[in-house]
């Protein structure tokens, strides 16, 4: 599950660094049809790439969200619980040395 939950993160990465190849194309033929000055294409451009980037980091936002939602419903150990354990079991050991 979590192979295909990487697969769908990387696919929405893989848009949005696409969007921007399209983007650049397109504001490359508005400006060789005249219908916008260079400065206008670029700060178009560059708006269109800020929203791609926000909609990039609100998908990696969600997907992170969902795995941990998903990971807490199955009861997978989190880091902290086995850190915790692991010193739980040192802890044990030492004692049982002495």
């Amino acid at each position: 599950m979590l192979d295909s939950i990487h697969k769908m993160f990387l696919a929405g990465v893989g848009l949005a660094a696409m969007t921007k190849d399209k983007i650049d194309e397109h504001i490359k033929e508005l400006v060789e049809k005249g219908k916008l000055t260079e400065k206008e294409a670029r700060e178009m451009a560059d708006d269109m790439l800020k929203k791609s980037e926000q909609a990039r980091k609100d998908l990696q936002k969600q997907v992170e969200e969902f795995v941990k939602q998903t990971l807490q419903t199955i009861r997978v150990a989190s880091k902290k619980d086995v850190e915790d354990l692991a010193a739980r079991v040192e802890k044990l050991e030492a004692a049982k040395t002495k």
